[in-house]
């Protein structure tokens, strides 16, 4: 066991004694504990691995898929400690059902706060409401952030180093506050831990028609749609969004899913499309190693406005303006293809005659200006009409860069 954590769980144990074991007090008994000794400061990472490695002597270990990977560094049958890894994981907009505080022991990420406004209880594993932003911070080596179990704590980490480490001194479990819901923005909460054994069976089945290329697949689909209910209407609408899409279905699915449903499927079709977006951004991060690149997509998948964005990208890159290393950033993620410029998802029109030695330029010029919201085009674009501006426009409004044209 290393020592480090043997004391720190000693520590916490004395302190929390004192107040009776009150799950209140934890949260800044626990914050107060990292914060004087912090582990960024007093452990050295590769002889902790080591030690991790080499040595038999270690608490009882947990099966959690949760980090790349868990280790449990100190345990108590009141709380534990844990050392999550992170290498290219990227946490759902999550509450917790247990209390207590994270420390960055290595690497830095990003970090938003959300509530969950007009929240109603469509069945207890599910609800629908407004899922809004209430603060993004960048969280670097050494904070410590408090845990408060149930709603009153509902947050999201893009971790941007590889690997990040987070230590956290947590509860085992707080009687009362679950279950411990994902948010999907802007509109539904789902109980990740509901085992529906059925309506996963039905998703595989479901891949099975979609891989066999059965004929039937889309009338099977709707059919399900017309008599599930809300909750498992929903699990099979979001599972079988893309094979709809790809059979020009997808629009009728929706139409059939609101008919349904009604009032409660009002905010069914952003979530599944911001849903398709945000898993889109963490696939990217996974072929993108480069901390200043990963921070881009962190901020593209979590800044709530282009203001905000820029904001952060000012608090970690002082110098030069902003706007500017944005750009330098979209210089570096740009790719030109045989087919033609690729800027993360966002494509170069196919439709504009532009050879492909001059796209570059186009791109990177009309991005420059959308973001900027400059009056004046730039050279590179002076002399085009409004309808290649505005495909241009398109490509950018319909990827993940979207948030910065203006």
């Amino acid at each position: 066991m290393n020592a480090f954590f043997n004391d720190l769980g000693r520590q916490v144990l004395a302190q929390w004694k004192q107040v009776n074991f009150s799950l209140e007090k934890f949260p800044a008994i626990a914050r107060k504990a990292l914060e004087a000794r912090p582990p960024s400061k007093h452990v050295a990472l590769p002889d902790l691995m080591r030690e991790y490695l080499l040595n038999d002597e270690q608490p009882l270990q947990s099966m959690s898929g949760f980090g790349q990977p868990e280790l449990i560094a100190y345990e108590h049958p009141r709380f534990y400690i844990q050392l999550l890894f992170w290498l290219d994981g990227t946490t759902d907009i999550h509450q917790h059902e247990f209390s207590g505080a994270f420390h960055v022991m290595h690497g830095s990420s990003i970090h938003a706060h959300y509530t969950f406004e007009n929240a109603r209880s469509v069945t207890p594993h599910l609800r629908v409401g407004d899922v809004r932003m209430e603060q993004i911070e960048l969280l670097e080596t050494g904070r410590t952030v408090p845990i408060v179990s149930g709603p009153g704590c509902i947050h999201s980490l893009f971790h941007l180093d590889s690997p990040s480490v987070t230590v956290v001194v947590r509860t085992h479990n707080d009687p009362g506050t679950g279950p411990q819901f994902n948010y999907l923005p802007p509109h539904v909460a789902v109980d990740p831990m509901h085992a529906d054994t059925l309506t996963m069976r039905r998703k595989q089945l479901l891949d099975v028609m979609e891989q066999s290329e059965d004929p039937a697949y889309a009338e099977i689909v709707m059919e399900m749609l017309g008599t599930l209910d809300f909750e498992r209407g929903f699990f099979i609408l979001q599972h079988s969004m893309a094979a709809l899409r790809d059979r020009g279905e997808w629009a009728a699915a929706l139409k059939l899913f609101r008919k349904r449903h009604g009032v409660l499927a009002r905010g069914v079709p952003l979530t599944l499309e911001e849903g398709l977006r945000r898993d889109l951004i963490k696939n990217m991060r996974s072929t993108i190693a480069a901390p200043e690149h990963r921070f881009f997509l962190a901020l593209l998948m979590n800044a709530p406005t282009r203001e905000h964005l820029l904001m952060l990208v000012k608090r970690r890159y002082p110098k030069p303006a902003p706007v500017e290393t944005v750009m330098r950033w979209a210089q570096e993620l740009a790719v030109l293809t045989e087919d033609g410029l690729e800027l993360l998802d966002a494509v170069f029109p196919a439709t504009l005659d532009a050879n492909l030695d001059d796209q570059p330029a186009i791109f990177l010029s009309a991005l420059r200006h959308f973001l900027t919201g400059s009056k004046n085009l730039p050279p590179a674009l002076r002399g085009q009409p409004p309808a290649v501006i505005d495909e241009l426009r398109h490509a950018f409004t319909a990827s993940t860069l979207r948030m910065l044209v203006v």
